[in-house]
């Protein structure tokens, strides 16, 4: 009987880690009986399902619909959804991916029932509790049974919280898989000529942390600063639902230089895989954007205090600066001036870790 597992999708980094997985199960239909359930934590059409169609994925079996609400309203919805539904049904195994609200609602669910966990991107940690998305990497990490792990440092990290060996393997980066997938497709985008823009004359970025978007008087010093940077070389900012709500509401759009800073809707995975490839510096909040580029060898400048991914700044093109208006400045500056960091593709991010988890759970099952 083939084994049937359960991936369980919600946000868009979570599309581009489990398209890989899902093709690579449908090649061995008599050991593995993949089910998609998309809780429905991104419901925006270019948040969601325009990268179902992009990555090829097939819709999903399940979709729960939770919608956007507090961490709570949606960890809650999401829980409730999914206790149900594996009552009914119980899969052999669930994968879950990253660490958004579904993720870690998925594994304390499974957890209760019995039913075992594996959690790919395992072991990544910002060691700050004040991001969401630390608790929810380190409550799915504690409650899983496998462990699948992208970058050395979360081998170091699972290590010290004391979880044994046998759970962990270090698989690379499933992210990358998509994009060595995808990157022909999106060099065939035609977004930089509906812009009117070239190759290495613009800078991209994109900006939707908590941290950063909520913040009015943060925001509004990142603003300036963009100014400031976006009259150098201009800055092409695909804007976050998240992000735009604020500004408005903060009465930021005002404050923008339209001539230094663009400010365009969200773009589908090919379309924004074409503007970062061909940057000349990428400005960002964002975890997956950091092991892009470190990847694609751009420049990448991470607006936070700390990253969750410390090989994209050991081993690859990324610099942290926080959100100090002189230190992003510095930086920009710096790698606008032809002394950007330039970095290395780190361990097994290859384009077969995909491979790698299906070979270690179809051994595992036997």
């Amino acid at each position: 009987m083939p084994k049937r597992l359960d991936l369980v999708v919600g946000a868009r980094p979570n599309f581009m880690k489990a398209a890989p997985l899902m093709e690579e199960f449908r090649k061995q239909p008599d050991k593995f009986q993949p089910r998609l359930i998309h809780s429905g934590q991104h419901y925006d059409a270019k948040l969601s399902q325009l990268f179902f169609d992009e990555l090829k994925m097939p819709q999903p079996d399940v979709y729960l619909g939770v919608g956007s609400g507090t961490h709570a309203v949606q960890t809650a919805k999401i829980m409730t959804s999914l206790e149900e539904l594996w009552i009914k049904q119980p899969p052999d195994m669930i994968i879950v991916f990253g660490d958004v609200n579904s993720t870690m609602a998925a594994a304390i669910v499974a957890a209760k029932l019995c039913i075992k966990i594996a959690h790919v991107e395992a072991g990544l940690r910002s060691f700050d509790i004040a991001m969401p998305e630390e608790i929810n990497r380190i409550v799915t990490d504690r409650l899983s049974d496998i462990l699948f792990i992208s970058e050395p440092s979360g081998t170091i990290n699972l290590k010290n919280e004391g979880v044994p060996d046998e759970k962990t393997v270090f698989v690379g980066n499933i992210m990358i898989d998509s994009l060595i997938t995808h990157l022909e497709a999106a060099r065939k985008s035609t977004l930089l000529d509906e812009l009117g823009i070239r190759s290495k004359q613009y800078i991209a970025m994109t900006m939707h942390r908590p941290a950063n978007v909520d913040n009015e008087e943060i925001l509004s010093s990142l603003i300036t600063v963009f100014n400031q940077i976006g009259k150098v070389c201009p800055i092409i900012f695909p804007c976050h639902p998240r992000t735009k709500k604020n500004m408005e509401a903060f009465g930021l759009f005002d404050k923008m230089d339209s001539k230094a800073i663009r400010v365009i809707e969200p773009l589908g995975y090919l379309d924004f895989l074409r503007l970062q490839s061909e940057a000349r510096l990428v400005l960002t909040d964002s975890g997956g954007i950091q092991e892009e580029t470190t990847y694609l060898n751009i420049p990448c400048i991470t607006m936070r205090e700390n990253t969750e991914r410390p090989v994209t700044v050991e081993v690859g093109s990324n610099i942290i600066t926080g959100v100090d208006p002189q230190k992003i400045l510095e930086a920009a500056q710096k790698s606008l001036g032809g002394k950007s960091k330039s970095g290395r593709i780190p361990e097994k991010w290859d384009g077969k870790t995909a491979f790698r988890i299906v070979e270690y759970l179809s051994d595992y099952f036997d």
